[in-house]
């Protein structure tokens, strides 16, 4: 149900980590600028006017903006920032959800007795992100999260967009179906593909299409959002439901070996993350995005949750190669990303018998996997004391590289997100 009044805001720091640097050196301000090199972590507007954005290769940027500046990341001005920013949220209201280092929920009901209608509350935010750290900030509020994000969209670049209770289908409808939350470039050409362009003819599609067309799960939450139907509240102590993390690497052919290195390192990170947190899971999701832009998805469900990074990296490697050879006209990939889903506490390891049932190779309990387990909890220990890249897996650790540097990776991934290149 929504709420009676607009009182959700959606704050979302403009081109963060370009502005962050151009407000460092301001001889960079109002020039296109990328930070990375090898692969592009983000973009200035300046340079997204071009066409440049997260993931690209740097060699691609350069040819779409010749006058591009490629700069180093800050990592530690990109969090002490990030965590400023925030924190003018948490002035006003206990109510925040925080979803990546650069933007939030917050729910300002109870806060408008004492600083006044959200739409003011919203603009003093803005204000204060603005001549206290020098960085710009886009604000939705609506009366919903989901309409709050999609507000602070339409405010892009460094604006404010309210959206007053009872005029929400009117926003929605002419708006482009891309600016819902889970619609990509490959639900948005499925759609297209119908007739549907407009959220508004989203809204009037019929249900049956849209979850035949997109599954049932996702033709009915597009529907739903399609009509504002969002009962979710602002979670200020929300566990993630899943982790996960991609790497972007520019144009790369698709080899057994890049398969294996790129997955290696990723399931580490994820894998370090779930023990980290006493978390283990079952589902196991990949994404491999083409050189042309298309991605697709393959996914399973293991007999029992697990943490073990071999275990992951096996199961991921699996799926990719599935997602190739489905697509076999598809030879080079430019992102591969991989999460666990369905977590839950990671229970005590018990070792089990070997009874040859299917997946046996993939339960915990097995005398392989618990090695794997030992391993992986004496890796941890190690790194503990004497820093992450003391020690790792060999074929991971002695590979030419992933294009995006560990520091920009911990900053998304510290904050639930799943690293850059999204």
């Amino acid at each position: 149900m929504a709420n009676r009044a607009a009182t959700i805001l959606h704050a979302d720091l403009d081109a963060f980590y370009a502005s962050v640097e151009q407000l460092l050196d301001p001889s960079l301000r109002g020039r296109p600028i990328a930070v990375g090199g090898g692969v592009v972590l983000a973009a200035s507007y300046e340079a997204k006017a071009f066409g440049v954005q997260g993931g690209m290769s740097g060699r691609r940027a350069r040819e779409l903006c010749p006058d591009l500046t490629f700069v180093g990341g800050h990592f530690g001005e990109y969090q002490r920032l990030g965590d400023a920013a925030i924190g003018v949220l948490h002035d006003v209201t206990p109510l925040v959800e925080r979803i990546s280092i650069d933007e939030a929920f917050a729910d300002v009901t109870g806060s408008v007795h004492l600083f006044g209608p959200a739409p003011a509350i919203a603009e003093a935010v803005r204000r204060r992100v603005r001549d206290e750290l020098g960085l710009p900030i886009s604000v939705g509020v609506a009366t919903t999260k989901h309409l709050a994000k999609v507000a602070s969209q339409v405010a892009k670049p460094d604006g404010l967009v309210v959206v007053e209770a009872g005029t929400e289908q009117r926003f929605l409808d002419p708006l482009p179906v891309r600016l819902l939350w889970g619609v990509g470039p490959v639900t948005e050409a499925k759609l297209a593909d119908t007739g549907i362009r407009t959220v508004g003819e989203l809204a009037a599609a019929q249900p049956e299409l849209l979850r035949r067309l997109l599954g049932p799960a996702a033709g009915s939450k597009l529907g739903s959002l399609a009509v504002n139907a969002d009962p979710r509240h602002v979670e200020t102590g929300r566990r993630a439901a899943s982790m996960g993390a991609q790497s972007a690497l520019g144009r790369r052919e698709a080899t057994d070996e890049l398969l294996h290195t790129t997955f290696g390192f990723l399931a580490d990170r994820v894998a370090t993350r779930m023990r980290a947190k006493g978390r283990a899971g079952r589902c196991i999701t990949v994404r491999v995005r083409f050189a042309g832009m298309r991605s697709v998805t393959r996914s399973t469900t293991l007999p029992a949750p697990v943490s073990t990074t071999l275990t992951i990296t096996e199961v991921a490697v699996d799926l990719a190669r599935t997602a190739l050879a489905d697509h076999p006209r598809e030879r080079e990939v430019s992102l591969l990303a991989v999460s666990v889903s369905q977590l839950v506490t990671e229970p005590v390891l018990q070792l089990e018998l070997p009874l040859g049932l299917p997946g046996d190779e993939r339960r915990p309990g097995t005398p392989r996997a618990a090695d794997r387990w030992a391993v992986d909890r004496s890796i941890d220990r190690v790194r503990d004391r004497f820093g992450r890249a003391s020690v790792g897996f060999a074929a991971v650790a002695l590979s030419d590289g992933h294009g995006v540097p560990d520091e920009f990776r911990e900053l998304a991934e510290r904050d639930g997100g799943h690293g850059p290149g999204q």
